[in-house]
C-alpha cells in the first residue's frame, strides 16, 4: 500500500535533494522499518492516517529490537525527511513527526592529533619505497585540506589548481567546492604527480584520477585506512587513529587558531552549520586543558 509513497520519496530525494544513492537508500531503508513496523501491527492506512502516538510506538519498537540509540537516531531522523516530503507532495497536511523525539546521544569527541604528531607520521613515511612520494602527498593533502577519505581516492588532476592554491572537491550529494591547499601539500602532490605517478600502468577510465594504487588503479578508502594506521603506529602514537582524524584535526586547529566557523563549514562541506559546531565544544576542551595545564590557581 505504501508502494507508491515509497517510489515518489525516491524520486524526491534523488532529483530535489541530490542524495547519493548510498544515502538515498539508507532513507528508504528507514521507511521500510516503519512499513514493517505497520504490517507487523496490522495497522492500516496512509501516511496521513499516522498520529504520533503511532510513531512513538515504533520507537519503541525499534528500541526493543536492539538498536543502538545512534542507529534509531538515523531512523527516526529517516522518517521526518519522509513526512517533510509527504507535506510537500501534499500527501499529508500534517507532520506526526514534529513532536517525535530522538534518544538523547551521547556525542563523543573524536580524537584529536596535534601538529607535531601529524608531522611525526609524515615524517615515518619511507621515501625511497615507489609508494612513499605517494603516501607523503595523501597525508600533506588530507591535512591540508580537510578531505574525506572517499574524496582523496576520487580526486582528479583535473581538479588541481596547484599554482594557484585550490583543489576541485566532488563532496556528498555531488556538491562540488574549492579549497585552499597549503604550500607543503601542493608541493609533494606536484612531486608525486610529475614524478612518482608516471611509474604506475596507469588502468583504461582511470588516466585522470590522482592517487593510483600499484596496479594502475584508484585507490580503496581501506588501502588509506591501513596506510594510516600503520604510520601511526610507527610513530608511537596510541590514540584510535582513522583517516576521518586527521579531517578532524584539521577543523579542530582552524577553530583554535580562531576561524571564522562559516568558513571551516564551507572548506569542510557540511551542508548545516550544526554538523561543524562540534569542532566549537572540541575547542572548549581544549581551552580547559590549557587552563589546568598552566594556569597555576585553576586547580
Amino acid at each position: 500500500m505504501w508502494e507508491p509513497y515509497k517510489k515518489g520519496f525516491r524520486a524526491w530525494l534523488q532529483l530535489e535533494k541530490s542524495l547519493s544513492d548510498n544515502s538515498v537508500e539508507a532513507y528508504l531503508s528507514d521507511v521500510e522499518k516503519l512499513t514493517q513496523y505497520l504490517n507487523q501491527k496490522k495497522i492500516n492506512g496512509s501516511p496521513s492516517d499516522l498520529k504520533l502516538k503511532d510513531l512513538q510506538q515504533f520507537v519503541k519498537w525499534i528500541a526493543g529490537l536492539g538498536i543502538t540509540a545512534s542507529s534509531q537516531a538515523r531512523i527516526i531522523s529517516g522518517i521526518k525527511s519522509f513526512y517533510k516530503y509527504c507535506l510537500t507532495e501534499k500527501i499529508s497536511d500534517q507532520d506526526p513527526t514534529a513532536l517525535l523525539e530522538a534518544p538523547k546521544l551521547k556525542r563523543s569527541l573524536p580524537d584529536v592529533l596535534s601538529f607535531s604528531e601529524i608531522e611525526t607520521m609524515i615524517n615515518k613515511i619511507d621515501q625511497s619505497k615507489p609508494e612513499g612520494l605517494r603516501n607523503k602527498a595523501i597525508l600533506e593533502i588530507m591535512y591540508s585540506c580537510g578531505l574525506r577519505v572517499s574524496e582523496v581516492v576520487n580526486l582528479k588532476m583535473s581538479h588541481l589548481y596547484l599554482d594557484v592554491g585550490f583543489v576541485r572537491v566532488i563532496g556528498k550529494g555531488d556538491k562540488e567546492r574549492l579549497i585552499p591547499i597549503g604550500r607543503e601539500a601542493v608541493k609533494f602532490t606536484k612531486l608525486y604527480r610529475d614524478k612518482s605517478r608516471s611509474q604506475y600502468p596507469v588502468k583504461p577510465g582511470q588516466e585522470d584520477i590522482l592517487f593510483l594504487n600499484r596496479r594502475g588503479s584508484r585507490m580503496s578508502r581501506v588501502m588509506i585506512f591501513l596506510i594510516i594506521k600503520s604510520l601511526a603506529k610507527e610513530a608511537g602514537i596510541r590514540k584510535n587513529i582513522s583517516p576521518h582524524t586527521f579531517r578532524h584535526s584539521f577543523a579542530t586547529h582552524l577553530v583554535e587558531g580562531g576561524a571564522d566557523l562559516r568558513a571551516v563549514q564551507e572548506m569542510l562541506g557540511h551542508e548545516s552549520i550544526t554538523t561543524t559546531e562540534i569542532y566549537t565544544h572540541l575547542d572548549r576542551e581544549y581551552l580547559r586543558d590549557t587552563m589546568q595545564r598552566f594556569h597555576p590557581g585553576f586547580n
